[in-house]
């Protein structure tokens, strides 16, 4: 069992937090710059990959790593915005910066801190290929913005729909130009994702949460993302003004080492991409 803290979900309703945090700890010790480098992440793989670190190489450059695992995509920047956590592990540049907008909130990505990717899928029961979707057919999109758009995108670029013209980081449903099959979309929390295959004909699941469903999006998904030029790397995070705290530096050196690289190349053999 790794050394981390688990924590309830948080839901994200009328464009206002309803904060379910438990067990993170107090906000002196986490904002201690002579403590521990407390740090949220998901469980997979940003807490498997920070708990390699942990083990394997923060001693040796001494760093004192706290790892805190977060189920869901709202709670480690309210954590890390109040002071619960120091840093996060969990999310890409379009997700931060809809997130900054809507929540009034000011944190940033750390210079050189890009780890990985995570190819968002499309995963299916029912069909073998988009090309089978049928008539009408139900498909599972996750429901915050940008990932909600990247789905969208996805679906696009293979052809099963067509976006109008500019529609960017946050289209939705409403921005599709043409939908031959028409097809329905069903717009659900990122995390349960994976527990509706069954239901839907296809769901487009995040990378994370397709892992820990024991998906591949190498081996199981009809189609997924292309790892060149894509703006979805997920990044290392903190409030404005603490970027060159020496236990980031440190953190970021170690995340971009050629031992983490290493260390994902052979665990997650294509299902998450090195992206430094």
């Amino acid at each position: 069992m790794r050394n981390t803290t688990k924590i309830t979900a948080a839901v994200l309703t009328a464009g206002a937090l309803t904060l379910g945090l438990t067990a993170c700890g107090s906000k002196d010790s986490a904002g201690d710059k002579d403590g521990p480098l407390v740090v949220a992440a998901t469980p997979t793989p940003q807490g498997q990959i920070l708990d390699y670190v942990k083990k394997n190489l923060a001693k040796k450059e001494g760093l004192e790593l706290e790892v805190k695992e977060f189920t869901d995509y709202v709670t480690p920047n309210t954590a890390t915005q109040q002071g619960e956590v120091f840093a996060n592990y969990f999310q890409h540049k379009p997700y931060l910066d809809d997130f900054n907008k809507k929540n009034k909130t000011d944190i940033v990505p750390v210079p050189n801190g890009t780890v990985h990717l995570e190819p968002l899928g499309v995963y299916s029961k029912k069909i073998k290929k988009l090309a089978d979707l049928e008539k009408g057919a139900t498909v599972a999109v996750p429901n915050d913005t940008t990932n909600e758009a990247r789905a969208l995108k996805l679906l696009a670029d293979n052809g099963v729909i067509k976006l109008k013209d500019g529609a960017g980081f946050a289209a939705t449903p409403k921005d599709i130009a043409a939908n031959p099959k028409n097809l329905k979309f069903k717009e659900l929390e990122a995390a349960a994702l994976p527990r509706t295959i069954k239901d839907v004909d296809a769901a487009v699941i995040n990378g994370n949460y397709a892992l820990e469903a024991d998906l591949s999006p190498a081996k199981d998904a009809l189609v997924a993302e292309k790892a060149k030029d894509n703006p979805y790397g997920n990044f290392l995070a903190v409030k404005k003004g603490n970027e060159d705290d020496p236990r980031v530096k440190k953190l970021v050196k170690l995340l971009t080492s050629p031992e983490v690289k290493k260390f994902i190349d052979d665990k997650y053999d294509g299902s998450v991409v090195a992206a430094f």
